[in-house]
């Protein structure tokens, strides 16, 4: 898969989890049916919003989100200990809703895609980030990230079908 689609997979499954911060029960496939029937998609690898109408991302990362938002779903217990494992001082629920997002994302990618570098997994967050986030939020991130990677990354699982 070439990496604008795994960027832009990224960024779209960072938008569809951005809406879980309860952990309620969620259908990740209900979930992906409500986004791509809700939202449509500029081109280019960023995937803006388009008002208009617009277009679905293309397939590759429509599926790489798909699989990111179905994994995180699924291991969403896990993730969450293991991001307040190592974020000293902050409860989830104190964190800034984009910052969880996103570490939900990458812990999760940490801990259940080990074929992806923890370098790869640790700037794509921290580019989000400095996107979508607040001036601190790379720092914030990366410090928690960093510990997520050294120290859960090689007892961790690896993932099986996510």
């Amino acid at each position: 898969m070439a990496n604008g689609s795994r960027r832009q997979g990224r960024e779209l499954a960072l938008k569809a989890i951005y809406a879980l911060q309860k952990k309620d029960t969620v259908d990740p496939q209900a979930l992906m049916r409500l986004f791509w029937d809700n939202f449509r998609f500029q081109g280019g690898p960023l995937g803006e919003v388009e008002e208009d109408g617009g277009e679905l991302p293309p397939v590759q990362a429509r599926l790489f989100t798909e699989e990111l938002v179905q994994g995180i779903i699924g291991h969403l217990e896990t993730i969450d200990s293991i991001i307040a494992k190592y974020a000293k001082n902050w409860s989830l629920e104190r964190m800034a809703k984009v910052d969880l997002a996103l570490l939900r994302l990458a812990a999760y990618e940490l801990l259940f895609r080990q074929e992806t570098p923890i370098g790869v997994i640790i700037n794509e967050a921290v580019e989000l980030g400095k996107r979508f986030g607040t001036k601190e939020t790379a720092a914030f991130l990366n410090g928690i990230l960093d510990k997520i990677g050294k120290n859960e990354r090689n007892g961790a699982p690896v993932a099986s079908g996510h």
